[in-house]
């Protein structure tokens, strides 16, 4: 299918890598983020806008994030349609280490639309790119993910600390405009 609007949904990171560490994937991504990103991605599908399927990959690193372990793919639940581009990236932003600018730019994209896992890392450090770079970004907050962090310096910061404080941030900064799920739908169906 060829997209008719000038946005694309970047999905960054949903891969069967993070699958693996079991304990930390029920923790990080409960069943409404998986159904939230699903949500977004048959909206864009019925818009007819690009989308986007971002790995992270760490090749010849001996963990989950090798690809020769076989990992390094979308969730079998999001299965990437044949027509629907899939890069991988060896940097924590989409953009660096991949060919995505020039994809996006080839096909007159100007508006992106970011969902994903470790929404302060993968995705936050995504959307502050892609506003350098010129694009408009609407990061959908309830279908990103992450878990929490812990350091011997700063103790534990919780998973939704993190989501909540990368969404004023993203907001407040300019960066992006936050929304959610059923913002985003009743928003894009003029409700």
């Amino acid at each position: 299918m060829n997209h008719r609007t000038d946005t694309a949904l970047l999905v960054i990171d949903v891969q069967e890598s993070f699958r693996q560490r079991r304990s930390e994937w029920r923790a990080m991504c409960p069943e409404e983020t998986l159904a939230n990103i699903s949500r977004v991605v048959d909206w864009a599908r019925v818009r007819a806008d690009l989308i986007v399927w971002i790995t992270h990959s760490e090749p010849n690193s001996g963990t989950v994030f090798d690809p020769a372990r076989g990992f390094v793919q979308v969730v079998t639940e999001l299965g990437p349609a044949s027509a629907e581009p899939q890069v991988t990236k060896t940097s924590v932003n989409s953009f660096t280490t991949t060919c995505l600018q020039q994809l996006l730019v080839q096909r007159g994209i100007r508006r992106l639309v970011i969902t994903g896992v470790r929404t302060e890392q993968c995705c936050e450090t995504t959307a502050r790119l892609a506003s350098d770079l010129g694009f408009e970004v609407t990061f959908v907050l309830d279908a990103t993910t992450t878990s929490d962090l812990v350091d011997d310096r700063y103790g534990i910061v919780g998973r939704t600390e993190l989501i909540r404080r990368t969404g004023a941030i993203l907001q407040q900064r300019g960066f992006a405009e936050v929304l959610n799920t059923e913002d985003l739908l009743r928003l894009e169906h003029g409700d």
